[in-house]
């Protein structure tokens, strides 16, 4: 059975690769026309927001420095002023527009010195990640510049806005973030909630693997130039590397030694700390751009074209994952490892085997979706992944603790849950409606939607 492990965890990577290159010769030709979403959703913002393109057009002689600016409810952020400035040189100001987007156009390579004025701001909104920016510009590129912004516009100014944020129309555009948040959520909530089914650990390091995702892509992708699809297969694959070496070097000992699952859950929140501070000092506390191109939602969801890649690729590789848990040997021995680890081990399967592999397919698709989380927000930031962590614990405690597809039921809950409560909480308060869901779980039903009673106590 192990030598079957390398296959499936191959075909893994091979079905996100050939899904990847769906739009991969698409991807570099927008970048020409249609420059990128800004970094600012991954501090609060919504995913796919871009509303309008900014008029600066690439050329062999001119470079663009461009992003968005949107509020906590995504709604666009017009009317700000910004200032960008050359080394030694003079400053240029512009304003956002209407659909709270900016462009300088730049006709000389090398660094600048881009600066928002928050006194421009609204009342209620303000820049939660600084007010400047030092992007290198090189000719006939985009340089994205995100700014992560706090509060939400008044309602008047709001509904005052074309872009059909208001009413139903701002009803509509939430459920489709919901949605993509909850496919999104998904793949990481899965990984989590099969690592419970077959250790009865709770990985409160799991979120890290979500950042590490995002974070190998920028690396791989906008550091070291490799084509976007080449970089994401690289990323899902060393993700999944570290879930075997995890399990190799420190949960396979730390198992044999009898520790206790409280003893490990400490192990693991002592790991999601060292990690999430490792990123913040190798990466700093910005947020690192992947996405290189500005574009203009569409179609019925009125969402941006990456959003729309990273749904079909959530749902392609959820459906993958189903049918490898039920159609196939290894399928059936992990649910069995999963029911009773002991009655498995008699059965003659390989109980150490089956859950590394699990660690394995469970830290790639957090991988996954940390680098689909970068693509469709524009960025990753150090502490992504510890935003999320309350989301997807939610998400695998209401489908159901081990089940994974109570995780894919919960995980589209919260997303929806958590994107409609926008509209009638702050910023600050709608990741509380999660927090309000797992109380409410917990306390009626604890072993969630689609879990059992014996799983639970």
């Amino acid at each position: 059975m192990i030598r079957t492990i390398p296959r499936l965890a191959a075909i893994l990577v091979a079905v996100v690769g050939i899904l990847l290159g769906v739009l991969a010769a698409g991807l570099p030709a927008q970048a020409s026309t249609s420059p990128s979403p800004s970094a600012s959703a991954p501090a609060g913002g919504g995913a796919g927001s871009i509303t309008a393109v900014p008029t600066c057009a690439q050329t062999d002689t001119t470079g663009c420095v461009s992003g968005t600016l949107r509020d906590s409810d995504t709604n666009p952020v017009a009317g700000v002023t910004l200032t960008l400035a050359p080394e030694g040189g003079a400053p240029v100001a512009t304003k956002t527009s209407k659909q709270g987007v900016f462009s300088f156009a730049v006709t000389a390579a090398g660094k600048y010195t881009l600066t928002l004025d928050d006194a421009t701001l609204p009342k209620g909104v303000k820049s939660t990640n600084g007010t400047e920016r030092t992007p290198t510009v090189r000719l006939g590129a985009l340089a994205p510049a995100g700014f992560a912004l706090s509060g939400t516009v008044s309602s008047k100014e709001t509904d005052s806005n074309p872009t059909g944020t208001g009413g139903i129309g701002r009803l509509w555009n939430q459920i489709s973030l919901g949605l993509l948040l909850g496919l999104l959520l998904a793949l990481g909530a899965i990984g989590l909630s099969l690592v419970y089914g077959t250790t009865g650990l709770s990985n409160f390091a799991h979120a890290e693997q979500v950042t590490l995702g995002g974070f190998l892509v920028y690396v791989f992708g906008i550091q070291l130039g490799v084509p976007f699809v080449l970089a994401a297969v690289i990323a899902v694959a060393i993700c999944a590397l570290t879930g075997t070496v995890q399990d190799r070097l420190i949960w396979q000992p730390l198992r044999r030694r009898g520790l206790g699952l409280t003893q490990l859950m400490v192990v693991t929140i002592g790991l999601q700390l060292a990690l999430e501070y490792l990123y913040q000092y190798i990466f700093g506390g910005g947020v690192r751009n992947v996405s290189r191109t500005i574009q203009a939602n569409t179609g019925p969801l009125n969402i941006t074209p990456n959003a729309y890649v990273a749904m079909g690729i959530s749902l392609v590789v959820l459906i993958v994952v189903g049918l490898l848990l039920t159609r196939t040997r290894i399928g059936r021995a992990t649910r069995a490892v999963a029911d009773n680890r002991p009655l498995a081990a008699a059965s003659g399967i390989d109980v150490d085997g089956i859950i590394r592999l699990v660690w394995t397919v469970a830290t790639g698709l957090a991988g996954l979706a940390g680098l689909l989380y970068a693509l469709v927000y524009g960025g990753i930031a150090w502490n992504t992944g510890a935003e999320l962590l309350l989301l997807l614990f939610a998400a695998v405690t209401l489908g159901g603790l081990g089940t994974a597809f109570g995780a894919l039921v919960g995980s589209l809950i919260i997303g929806l849950v958590t994107q409609l409560s926008s509209l009638v909480l702050t910023a600050q308060l709608r990741y509380a409606s999660a927090l309000l869901i797992l109380i409410v779980v917990l306390i009626f039903r604890p072993q969630g939607i689609l879990g059992r009673r014996s799983r639970v106590g």
